[in-house]
């Protein structure tokens, strides 16, 4: 996609032959960048009203250009537009076409560009569109979870460290953090939108151009804040691209942790959740088989989104300054991750509305493992002044004789307590039931279930 290497009979004289059929397979790139035909329009339309608006060519050719570039849109968007692998990529595409539909007037389009900054002005304006895209898919997942959140604001459940019980947790609490990581994936979507809303266009191959165009005008009606200042850069940088696979690459992973949670959980060992059956699929031999299939998928795409980061960081990493063909290879990754991601986010957010939690199982589980041991050192600290380290002893004594017994804490005879420390009560038994345990975790940012629907409350106020 530059205006320097390979042959087309687009170019004029500088090629006497035409390249062979495998360097037309290793130039063209019509095949993927397809994609950016309505980009590629919106751009050329601004660019033939600015030429119009500055003198540079006649108003009526420059309306001519304008509505046979509306005519060649409609092909494209009908599927009756003819590609052609010979004219390499959309611009030459559209070009060509709009030539066979406008005659003459159509050669003046490309005056004052070259297809460095279209391609970079096409591209930058797709994945654009790709944050809008991803940031109205977190927010549809968030509200997903956020009704997860409210329906199950006091469900016991347990909390895990080492995916070993640790504390006992409530759902809501559980779901709400899935809400956090995604905040923060909006919140990354929309500073590279910021970054990259600058226009490419008007920088020319490389150096700008001696015609009187104005950048801020074909800036502004494409949506872009500014013009990029400098030439150089604005024709070589796809920072953007990078910044758009990196927050998709750290979303997919909140996406694929939250996939291997859910996989876990509606295992037969574990059974804290019923995937419905939109989101499951059977077994061909196994007819007991309920597979959650999405989740798995979902897990997986990280690979395809992660791996289209390193390879673009791997394509300009020793690109001198400015175009060079292999910027070729940035649109097909970031297409190919584009997609993945928000596939994923659909199918999570499908998976989320019909999850039903097994409050039974989530109950179990929370008070297995000596999950309260926590706050019985806790209260020994409280109502006994006893250093923690010194609290922490005495709860891994009684954790040790509960073990040897083979129950829980709570099952533990008050004699057997104050074997540990003379000085426990009857009154501790009041901290070692999970629903007093999560009750009374109501710092800021607790699970209690005061504070998770609090937090309910805050996010749908947000999301609203």
């Amino acid at each position: 996609m530059n205006d320097s290497s390979g042959s087309n009979a687009m170019w004029g004289g500088r090629f006497a032959a035409g390249p062979d059929a495998i360097m037309e397979a290793i130039n063209a790139s019509i095949g993927f960048d397809r994609r950016l035909a309505a980009q590629d329009i919106e751009a050329s339309r601004a660019h033939a009203a600015m030429l119009g608006a500055t003198g540079i060519v006649s108003v009526s050719d420059a309306e001519t250009i304008r509505e046979g570039l509306l005519t060649v849109l409609s092909e494209i968007e009908a599927g009756a537009f003819p590609f052609s692998a010979a004219l390499e990529d959309i611009h030459m595409n559209v070009e060509s076409r709009l030539k066979a539909l406008i005659g003459e007037p159509a050669g003046r389009l490309h005056t004052a560009r070259s297809r460095n900054d279209q391609v970079a002005t096409d591209f930058r304006l797709w994945v654009r569109g790709q944050c809008d895209a991803a940031i109205a898919g977190l927010t549809a997942l968030m509200r997903a979870l956020v009704v997860q959140a409210e329906a199950g604001a006091g469900l016991v459940m347990p909390g895990f460290t080492h995916l070993q019980v640790a504390q006992p947790v409530t759902w809501g609490h559980h779901m709400l953090a899935y809400v956090e990581m995604l905040d923060r994936d909006r919140g990354r979507f929309a500073d590279a939108r910021a970054r990259m809303n600058e226009s490419p266009l008007g920088a020319a191959a490389l150096a700008g151009t001696s015609f009187p165009i104005d950048r801020d005008a074909t800036a502004a009606a494409l949506g872009f804040d500014r013009p990029m200042a400098n030439s150089l850069d604005a024709v070589s940088d796809r920072d953007f691209a990078l910044e758009f696979l990196a927050a998709a690459s750290i979303c997919a992973t909140h996406l694929s942790r939250f996939a291997e949670e859910l996989v876990i959980w509606s295992s037969a060992q574990f059974r804290f959740v019923v995937f419905s059956d939109r989101f499951s699929t059977g077994s061909s031999i196994m007819p007991q088989k309920k597979n959650p299939d999405a989740a798995e998928l979902v897990r997986a795409k990280v690979g395809r989104i992660t791996g289209a980061l390193v390879a673009l960081l791997t394509v300009m990493k020793g690109l001198p300054l400015a175009y060079s063909k292999d910027m070729q290879e940035d649109k097909e990754q970031v297409f190919d991750a584009a997609d993945a991601l928000m596939l994923a986010l659909a199918a999570m957010e499908g998976m989320v509305r019909d999850l039903a939690p097994n409050e039974a199982a989530l109950r179990a589980a929370a008070a297995s493992g000596f999950s309260t041991a926590t706050d019985l050192a806790d209260w020994l600290v409280r109502s006994l002044g006893l250093p923690f380290r010194e609290a922490h002893h005495v709860t891994g004594t009684l954790v040790r004789r509960a073990e040897e017994r083979g129950v829980d804490l709570p099952d533990l005879t008050l004699e057997e307590m104050q074997a540990a420390h003379p000085g426990i009560s009857a009154e501790v038994y009041r901290v070692l039931g999970v629903d007093n345990s999560v009750a009374s975790r109501a710092s800021y940012g607790g699970t209690a279930p005061v504070r998770v629907r609090a937090q309910v409350r805050r996010w749908q106020e947000a999301l609203a």
